[in-house]
């Protein structure tokens, strides 16, 4: 135990290397190993011929044992010559048996700690003094022998057609695994072969029979040959193998080796899906119906006659005959035999299945197949998932040019809603969902050449059944983007919002696109129901990722003919989420919530199982198109920048506050001339934007924050999505005041964000941006005079406008911050417009005159001081243009 640390440390020391003998250097080298060797768990107890217990190391396979005698090569003589014995006769020590004599005594000492004896519960082979096992000598004899010889005895299965199995006795080399003889060969093979072998294969031999028969007893008989063989088997010897045998041989060191086509080519299960009695392609395809499917037993891929499957269902053994070979047969597989009769399944489930190939039920997972229109159905949409359905032309009406991959985006979406299926759109932010969910519109009414003119869903007279109108759910930041983007895009298409007071949806055209909320949907999902909606779109649809929330199931009540989700982050944190999402759009494509969440959630999220998550993406491929700004054939596709005006509507407290400030100004502007009119001006136009921002900035508070501002609403939501996308975003606002209000209300969200303002100082400017460019804060808020020049910030994707500096020139260098040289991915520019309110108006009139943008507003908003009474009033009024 002293020379161990002495041994294992030799050659270094603390200050370096230490020069030592090369006799100390190998025996080093020896001691390392050994430490291995029981770090690997080679240990067996013997007895020493004193009578007492003892641990060895082993056993040794092939590689030890060229270890073994690599390391014996390497001692130099000094290091094994000494005199064995009382050296009367004189004996030299060989070098194996040293090396094998350091290692033992290294295990018998290692394992011999003080807890070693508590956790055992018997002093044998644990105390730290040695203890009399005379009476097991002979038991570790034997052990010792076999565990430790140069062979190992297995026992190989065969099946001979038209002949009894048999189990053969075979030996391997431990040095050589390469080398096999069968054991009836062993006295006749070549004297090299048995030099291999070892001399001692005959011994080796029985001892290892002797310790299989204690683990399998029908071998006992063959320890009365004189050369023991091979073991014929009867059916009910051969199950007794598979059953427990193979295992308690195992245990003893005896290897089984089975026939291939018994461990390659059983007996397995095939879910069969049965046709359905109703058409499921170009009519609809019933979600909710219900199917039959049985149980199938297969040899191979080759289906099993009845009168076989009834001889299976009656087996008792976990072997059988069958088409002239032997096969294995799992216990459960023929409880499933038995069983005999058919279930029902959810088509939809079904059709989940046959697209991941498996099926699970009762806690057994086979193959799925099926015949007739299910299957037909689960091909054109593995098709379509692997090559793309064939590009539309864009539909008549739209007047935009829609980009190659928004062509596909909307042909996948048309051919998955004409299968009645639905799908998700999962589109990066700025690839134009709106648009093509607009184009998808006007595509699927094309066809029915609507007449000019509102009229009613349904048949006309003597003509094909008309699409019906369809519903756009969304949040209340995007009600205007909706109408506007439909106005601009598709100006023949009649829009509607369905919110506020005076909502309803009386005199509902065919062709008509209502924008509602999903507030609204909660509430009024009865008659949202009955409005017979031939599409409903859900934009944002993380909103209803909770599956349990009122949310979700108020839009599961809405009976419509084809579902479209559009989100760009389908999962933020769970699996469950996408769930949700699909299983409104494709009920029942998942199962349910909770098998689900068993079955693929807890593999793919938990323990990473690649199976898992390959059936998972092969089932909701053709159910979700993802498409990144990154991708190869997108990217070059996409301006270098992206501008979005994204309209959001007043809050009822803005809207009291921002009439009331119009009242009040005007009276007291039309009273007034020159600068000090300009002076009254300006101050309304301020206080104006600053209750478009919030009223929190206007009246100079601190808070509450949530639920006053419909921009702060608007903003909110789009950092959800940019932040669940891994991506940045720069803040701008001309107003320090606003900027503080964003830094707490993201602070309150949890969000970590950076303020830059004109206070801050050079160094901490210059601190900012290097903990905002190295991804520290995925925000970072500027007001725009502070932060509108002089920054490279080119982490950031996204850059948002909070409100407008009437000045393009002056947003252009702002927005420059991200989008610059060094700059590789495309940037995002998000302007936030109050609509109905002045914001509204002068972006419009900006948008009209972009090109005399400097003529006309160059010094950014003095132009408004020269307004007359009459033009001020219809620029600030509140309200919708008329």
């Amino acid at each position: 135990g002293g020379a161990l640390p002495l041994l294992l440390g030799a050659g270094a020391t603390e200050d370096g290397p230490n020069r030592v003998t090369p006799a100390v250097e190998a025996w080093s080298a020896v001691a390392t190993a050994g430490l291995s060797l029981l770090a690997r768990g080679r240990l067996v107890p013997a007895v020493t011929p004193a009578g007492h217990d003892a641990w060895r190391v082993g056993p040794l396979d092939g590689a030890d044992l060229r270890l073994l005698a690599a390391l014996a090569a390497a001692l130099p003589p000094i290091a094994h010559a000494g005199v064995v014995g009382d050296g009367s006769p004189l004996r030299v020590g060989d070098p194996e048996s040293l090396v094998r004599a350091l290692w033992d005594a290294m295990a018998d000492v290692l394992v011999r700690v003080p807890a070693a004896e508590v956790v055992s519960g018997s002093p044998l082979f644990a105390a730290t003094r040695p203890q009399d096992a005379s009476r097991l000598r002979g038991w570790a004899i034997e052990a010792e022998r076999g565990l430790g010889s140069g062979v190992r005895v297995g026992l190989r299965v065969e099946t001979p057609p038209g002949e009894e199995p048999r189990a053969v006795l075979q030996l391997t080399s431990r040095v050589d695994p390469s080398l096999t003889v069968d054991a009836e060969e062993l006295f006749d093979a070549p004297a090299i072969v048995l030099t291999r072998i070892g001399s001692s294969a005959e011994d080796d031999l029985l001892l290892a029979l002797r310790r299989a028969a204690r683990a399998w007893p029908p071998l006992a008989g063959l320890l009365a040959e004189r050369s023991p063989a091979a073991l014929r088997l009867d059916d009910e010897a051969l199950a007794d193998l598979v059953a427990e045998g193979a295992a308690g041989l195992a245990a003893a060191d005896i290897e089984v080796l089975w026939p291939t086509e018994m461990l390659t080519e059983g007996l397995s299960l095939r879910a069969v899906i049965s046709p359905s009695p109703a058409p499921l392609v170009g009519s609809g395809f019933g979600l909710d119906s219900l199917l039959e499917f049985r149980w199938q037993a297969c040899l191979g891929d080759e289906a099993l006659s009845e009168e076989e499957v009834d001889a299976l269902a009656e087996a008792k053994r976990g072997v059988v005959r069958l088409r002239g070979r032997w096969v294995r047969v799992d216990p459960v597989l023929l409880a499933r035999l038995r069983e005999r009769r058919s279930r029902r399944l959810n088509a939809a489930e079904a059709l989940g299945a046959l697209l991941a190939g498996t099926l699970e039920v009762d806690g057994v997972e086979a193959r799925v197949v099926a015949e007739g229109p299910i299957a037909e159905l689960a091909g054109r949409l593995g098709a379509l998932a692997e090559a793309g359905p064939a590009v539309l032309p864009a539909p008549p009406g739209l007047t935009a040019s829609l980009r190659p991959y928004q062509l596909r985006g909307v042909a996948w979406l048309a051919s998955m809603c004409d299968l009645g299926l639905g799908g998700c759109l999962a589109d990066d932010m700025g690839l134009g969902k709106t648009l093509q969910v607009i184009a998808l519109h006007l595509h699927r009414h094309a066809a029915t050449h609507p007449p000019r003119g509102r009229r009613k869903a349904g048949k006309g007279p003597g003509g094909p059944a008309r699409r019906g109108p369809t519903l756009v759910v969304c949040p209340t930041s995007l009600l205007g983007n909706w109408e506007r983007e439909i106005a601009r895009f598709a100006p023949g298409v009649p829009v509607r919002r369905y919110h506020g007071p005076d909502r309803h949806l009386s005199d509902l055209a065919g062709d008509e696109i209502v924008v509602a909320t999903y507030g609204v949907v909660r509430r009024d999902r009865a008659a949202l129901g009955a409005a017979g909606f031939d599409l409903v779109v859900a934009d944002e649809a993380q909103q209803a990722k909770n599956p349990f929330s009122e949310t979700a199931w108020s839009l599961r009540a809405l009976p419509v003919g084809a579902r479209v989700a559009l989100t760009g982050t389908p999962v933020e944190n769970r699996l469950s989420e996408l769930w949700s999402i699909l299983d409104w759009t494709t009920p029942g494509l998942l199962g349910p919530l909770e098998h689900f969440r068993r079955t693929v959630a807890l593999p793919v999220e938990r323990h990473r199982d690649p199976a898992a998550t390959q059936r998972l993406a092969r089932c909701v491929r053709p159910f979700l198109l993802r498409r990144k700004k990154t991708d190869p054939d997108i990217a070059p596709e996409l301006p270098a920048r992206i501008v979005t005006d994204q309209p959001v509507p007043l809050t009822t407290e803005q809207s009291t506050l921002y009439e009331a400030e119009v009242r009040e100004a005007l009276a007291t502007i039309e009273t007034k001339s020159g600068i000090e009119r300009q002076g009254l001006v300006f101050r309304m136009l301020t206080a104006l934007k600053q209750i478009c921002n919030h009223p929190a900035q206007y009246l100079r508070q601190p808070g509450p924050l949530a639920g006053r501002s419909g921009k702060l609403a608007a903003f909110e939501d789009l950092a959800e999505v940019v932040i669940a996308e891994g991506e940045s975003m720069l803040v701008f606002s001309q107003y320090v005041a606003c900027c503080s209000l964003l830094e707490a209300r993201l602070a309150e969200l949890g969000v970590g964000s950076l303020l830059l303002h004109g206070g801050v100082s050079a160094r901490g400017r210059d601190a900012m941006v290097v903990a905002f460019q190295g991804g520290e804060v995925p925000v970072l808020i500027l007001s725009l005079k502070a932060g509108g020049v002089g920054l490279n910030l080119t982490r950031a994707t996204h850059v948002v406008h909070y409100d407008r500096w009437w000045n393009p020139a002056v947003e252009d260098q702002a927005t420059d911050r991200a989008h610059r040289i060094g700059q590789d991915r495309t940037v995002q520019v998000h302007r936030l417009i109050a609509e109905g309110t002045l914001e509204d108006r002068i972006a419009e009139l900006l948008e009209r005159k972009r090109d005399l943008a400097d003529a006309v507003v160059g010094e950014g908003e003095a132009w408004l001081g020269e307004l007359t009474d009459a033009e001020l009033a219809e620029l600030v009024r509140l309200g919708a243009d008329r």
